[in-house]
């Protein structure tokens, strides 16, 4: 059976990589919608009846309104912006996220796509707070460089034409839009302290976070909070725990390359670790591509789990 699927928003950065992945895709035929028609709410309407799933790669205004386009319409919705992400009504669209959340995803109509950055706070949170490694009201800090391909268009703009800094850090109120939805999926009650950068490169993302002594729980160190996670994406194609072997998945320098998962939908988490006389210090990293596992790889894996499919179709 040949799914079809529209992509409302194609013309976006996460739309054109969602529509790559699609054209590859073995069970699905993208319905298409004229250029000078896509901002026309009668023919998206019109395609949106016509389809099994939407796939909404819109800002989170024109989201809504899409999502008001299809009301009553039987069509699958996965929404790659962050309006729905909170939103008790809508799946969260991230299978890894804990045990039965695919089936979840699965079972549902309205599926809000995962944030890029939240899906590495997320990853590396949710596991220690199931195992008690750190208290929900933990107060964590995290720092985050990202490509810029992630502002989507406007600042791929500003990047090419040389409009001002190329490596920067923003979000200076504090108050990213991937917080919410963090802490609603790990169950952090304290809200974490954020600080993203951007830099001078397309694609690629690393998330860190640091585990004080203060922060961990009794009984547990490095090597049985890299156990809990480890066992907690135990079997998981997209997602992998690298070895405490301080060699696993770094280059022959030494380097833990940004670029390394581009074009995938992979995410890797590394327990990186000093300890030393009973000293002992730990960060966890996350790392992905921004545009892949972080967003239109993610919307193609959670296409294929409402539909039943491969979750792995179309996806590297």
């Amino acid at each position: 059976m040949t799914y079809r699927v529209f992509i409302d928003g194609e013309a976006g950065t996460t739309g054109l990589q969602v529509r790559e992945r699609l054209d590859a895709h073995p069970e699905v035929n993208v319905l298409t919608i004229d250029h000078d028609l896509r901002k026309d709410a009668a023919t998206r309407q019109e395609l949106m009846a016509e389809s099994d799933a939407v796939i909404l790669c819109l800002p989170d205004d024109a989201a809504r309104d899409a999502v008001a386009l299809a009301d009553g319409l039987s069509c699958k919705i996965i929404d790659a912006s962050t309006a729905h992400r909170i939103h008790p009504d809508w799946a969260y669209g991230f299978p890894e996220l804990a045990k039965g959340q695919r089936q979840i995803i699965a079972s549902s109509r309205l599926i809000a796509n995962v944030g890029c950055y939240a899906t590495a706070m997320i990853a590396l949170i949710r596991p220690l707070i199931d195992a008690k490694i750190i208290a929900p009201e933990t107060a964590l800090s995290i720092a985050a460089i990202s490509g810029y391909t992630g502002g989507g268009n406007a600042l791929i703009n500003y990047m090419d034409n040389d409009e001002g800094p190329k490596n920067f850090a923003y979000a200076l109120g504090l108050n990213h839009k991937h917080i919410p939805e963090v802490m609603m999926h790990t169950g952090l009650q304290e809200k974490p302290m954020f600080l993203p950068m951007v830099g001078d490169f397309p694609c690629g993302m690393l998330v860190q976070l640091p585990l004080l002594p203060s922060m961990i729980n009794s009984g547990f160190n490095r090597q049985t909070i890299h156990d809990v996670l480890t066992a907690h994406y135990d079997g998981e194609t997209f997602v992998k725990t690298r070895g405490l072997d301080a060699d696993d998945g770094l280059t022959d320098r030494g380097y833990l390359a940004i670029e390394d998962l581009v074009g995938s939908n992979m995410l890797d988490i590394h327990t990186i670790g000093y300890s030393q006389d009973g000293e002992e210090q730990i960060m966890l990293v996350a790392r992905l591509d921004n545009l892949g596992k972080g967003a239109s790889g993610a919307a193609v894996q959670n296409l294929n789990i409402a539909l039943g499919l491969d979750e792995s179709l179309s996806l590297v």
